[in-house]
């Protein structure tokens, strides 16, 4: 590596995690890569909000029936998986479309997240009414 220009990207891809993303195409601009990053960043702060709100209504006593509280908990839990999985899977989608010159794909995990919240605001508003 120490032959290797600093723009060289087929030495500096060897060395990088994970192999399926960096070993092929060219390196994009640096703005791109850093813009996904910061995309990949959003959906963990997503993850862990939702992670964070379903442990917050399984342990607080609200004034709404346990079973209610645990299917909101549990959506949320796996909401907040499902976050985490996307964040990798796209983050790694967008960057081999980056480096092989590929259109890039469409959220995939928006509807699902979508559906999932309300699933939750309507769980809570029933056992809320009961």
């Amino acid at each position: 590596m120490a032959d290797e220009a600093p723009g060289d990207a087929v030495g500096y891809a060897k060395d990088r995690f994970p192999q399926s993303v960096f070993a092929g195409g060219d390196e994009p601009d640096p703005r791109f890569s850093l813009a996904n990053e910061r995309t990949f960043l959003a959906w963990i702060r997503t993850s862990l909000a939702l992670l964070a709100g379903g442990v917050a209504v399984a342990a607080l006593h609200l004034s709404i029936p346990l079973p209610f509280r645990a299917a909101a908990s549990l959506i949320l839990v796996f909401l907040g998986a499902g976050a985490a999985t996307n964040a990798w899977l796209s983050w790694a989608n967008t960057e081999r479309s980056l480096r092989r010159g590929r259109a890039l794909r469409g959220p995939t995990f928006g509807l699902a997240l979508t559906v999932g919240i309300l699933l939750v605001i309507i769980v809570l508003l029933i056992g809320s009414l009961l």
